[in-house]
């Protein structure tokens, strides 16, 4: 399920690679025969079609020559290392009771 800012976020990018192929000059038969994918799937990635692949948008973006933009995702986690400054305690898990310890494999006398 996707929340509505998702799908806002994805629509927006879908737009954002369109322009680009445009302003390229690029026709969609061209982009999608260079990225390895079909025409359908490329016109699902210009309408920000979240079933659509992650491989397939970075495969897109490297045909238009924009994938150094993808270095900045998710660089500075923030959250994560606030977290990690916490020093958040792990859980400890007893060891596992072998056979022999819990009783069920001796030989009764």
């Amino acid at each position: 399920m996707l929340f509505p800012a998702m799908t806002t976020q994805l629509d927006a990018l879908g737009e954002r690679l369109r322009l680009a192929r445009l302003r390229r000059s690029y026709s969609a038969s061209t982009v999608a025969a260079r990225a390895g994918i079909t025409r359908v799937t490329l016109a699902r990635i210009e309408k920000g079609d979240p079933g659509t692949s992650l491989g397939a948008y970075v495969a897109v973006l490297r045909v238009l020559g924009l994938q150094d933009s993808l270095e900045g995702v998710a660089s500075d986690d923030q959250l994560g290392r606030k977290l990690q400054d916490l020093q958040l305690p792990v859980r400890q898990t007893a060891p596992r009771r072998s056979a022999q310890t819990s009783g069920e494999g001796t030989p009764k006398s």
